[in-house]
């Protein structure tokens, strides 16, 4: 799978590079005040694709790190509940019988 990614980010490079090679043009932007900057056409294109990256993957680590904090927290609150509802034994219920008035039987008298 290594290899797989090395040859991927290999490939990835060598079409910059010819893209690159391929488009060494100036381009003139015309900035504020009159002025005109000349910049080369790949740089141009990496710095617009930085610009509208970074801000992405900033957004996505802070959402990452949000999240891994609800999770511990969430984590530590289960391991606490676990730590203390510890079984009770519970002992067996005694059935008292409710006789009203009748007195109790006897040995040799029969209901």
């Amino acid at each position: 799978m290594q290899f797989l990614k090395i040859l991927f980010w290999c490939l990835l490079t060598f079409l910059a590079a010819i893209f690159t090679y391929g488009n060494w043009d100036r381009v003139e932007i015309h900035l504020w005040g009159g002025m005109v900057a000349d910049v080369n056409l790949p740089l141009l294109l990496l710095v617009a694709f930085l610009v509208g990256w970074l801000p992405m993957l900033m957004y996505h680590h802070a959402v990452r790190w949000r999240l891994r904090q609800r999770l511990a927290t969430c984590e530590r609150m289960i391991a606490d509940a676990r730590a203390i509802a510890v079984p009770v034994p519970v002992a067996e219920p005694v059935i008292v019988a409710d006789l009203g008035d009748r007195p109790a039987p006897t040995a040799g008298t029969l209901l």
